[in-house]
């Protein structure tokens, strides 16, 4: 087991790749805090997951773009847990407007939970892992978005792309403290925000002729929370299926 007996923060974790990250993790040996706004999807990953290992999940109800709800969330999963060794920064939110068409709320609501929500999770829980003196492991879950620009999406984009350079700042501040930081950026991995289910005409075009599934993501993961990765950091992982490569 590659995570025995460490604590996982997984945002975003009631549905798609969180989900199948807090499973994945619970595998290799991690407790898990399955954090998501949504109480119902959360409680039901931390059911599911506590029916077949007793103990190993608790679902915790946050608000990740309210620096005090990310705090308590914190404080929570130490008091439970014992501790935090890993942070998984996966709660997401879109847009699918241009320059002209995008609200300031919608930019904001974008902006707040895709990016700044980072910031405070990686804040809190890199206290928490310096208090106890922890060799943590941060991973920011960005976006091949972040890495180019799309007709359909600003404040998206720039928020993937605001990440990217987030987790190099974050690794460079927090290496000294024995806490890695990476990122890894998925493409079009399960159903897109607010839809339940991955719409049949969502193409993808990469080297591996096939659509990514949650669980490429989880594998990826659970390697940068590793030892296996111990000489990474401040790196961004496509895990995308070469599709960055083939972009037009």
């Amino acid at each position: 087991m590659r995570l025995k007996d460490q604590v996982a923060i997984v945002t975003g974790a009631g549905r798609n790749i969180g989900e199948d990250i807090c499973k994945l993790f619970v595998q290799e040996g991690a407790k898990v805090a399955v954090v998501d706004l949504d109480a119902g999807r959360g409680s039901r990953v931390a059911n599911e997951i506590n029916a077949a290992q007793p103990g190993k999940a608790l679902a915790i109800v946050c608000d990740v773009s309210s620096a005090d709800s990310v705090e308590k969330m914190v404080q929570r999963v130490t008091q439970e847990f014992g501790g935090v060794d890993i942070l998984v920064n996966n709660a997401a939110w879109t847009d699918h407007k241009t320059i002209f068409d995008i609200t300031e709320e919608e930019w904001d609501r974008t902006m707040n939970v895709c990016l700044r929500s980072v910031w405070y999770c990686t804040r809190s829980a890199a206290r928490a892992m310096i208090d106890q003196k922890k060799r943590g492991k941060i991973i920011n879950i960005a976006s091949t978005s972040g890495h180019w620009g799309r007709k359909e999406a600003t404040a998206y984009t720039t928020a993937k792309a605001g990440v990217l350079n987030l987790t190099r700042s974050m690794a460079v501040q927090l290496a000294s403290e024995g806490i890695r930081v990476n990122s890894i950026s998925p493409n079009r991995i399960g159903s897109p925000v607010g839809q339940e289910a991955v719409p049949e005409n969502r193409l993808v075009r990469n080297l591996a002729g096939r659509r990514g599934v949650p669980m490429d993501i989880a594998k990826a993961v659970v390697f940068l929370a590793s030892d296996e990765s111990d000489f990474i950091y401040a790196v961004d992982l496509p895990v995308d299926g070469g599709a960055l490569a083939v972009r037009d």
